[in-house]
């Protein structure tokens, strides 16, 4: 089994390794009783698994001193910036996922149209161990103090609606696909 933790901390020490592990660990329990629910094989669980817990790692290099991540780049980096990581650490499909994880992923026009400082391709999941981890972590944050307060559905779709009806829309077919995990984990 991978060393996930070993490698997050080649890239973060005290306060930032702690929130990453403990975000990952949180969204890759919501992604693995998604994955149970959706009855996927155990070598794809074990990828979920792993791939979530290291969705983060870009955040090493950003400029986020709230959360103790003391690098240049803008936020919105993150998830190329792990791609990079990974890859460079032999993990080409694990950096898929950092790269397409921000929201419910980034179109090309997402990019243009908002000026993001990221190339021009397209970054929205694209397998279903993508979008597993991609929709389990829009229901947690990294704040300190509330990294384990799993964000209702509402609140979700409340913080999409800032960037568009279309994300909303990508949402809600997820909570069809995945959703049934959801409700299960919460009774």
């Amino acid at each position: 089994m991978l060393d996930v933790i070993g490698i997050l901390g080649r890239y973060f020490e005290g306060e930032a390794l702690a929130t990453v592990v403990t975000h990952g660990r949180v969204v890759a329990d919501l992604a693995l009783a998604v994955g149970r629910e959706a009855s996927l094989p155990g070598e794809e669980c074990t990828f979920i698994g792993e791939a979530a817990i290291l969705h983060d790692i870009g955040v090493c290099r950003v400029a986020a001193p709230e959360i103790g991540a003391l690098g240049l780049h803008p936020y919105i980096m993150h998830g190329i910036l792990g791609r990079e990581i990974l890859e460079r650490e032999g993990l080409p499909r694990h950096a898929l996922v950092c790269e397409r994880h921000i929201g419910v992923g980034l179109t090309i026009t997402d990019i243009v149209d908002r000026q993001l400082p990221l190339p021009c391709r397209d970054m929205a999941p694209s397998t279903t161990a993508e979008e597993i981890i991609c929709f389990a972590d829009l229901f947690f944050s990294k704040k300190p103090g509330r990294l384990e307060q799993r964000r209702s559905v509402e609140r979700v779709r409340e913080k999409l609606s800032f960037f568009g009806r279309d994300k909303i829309q990508i949402f809600d077919i997820w909570m069809v696909r995945y959703g049934a995990a959801i409700r299960a984990d919460l009774l």
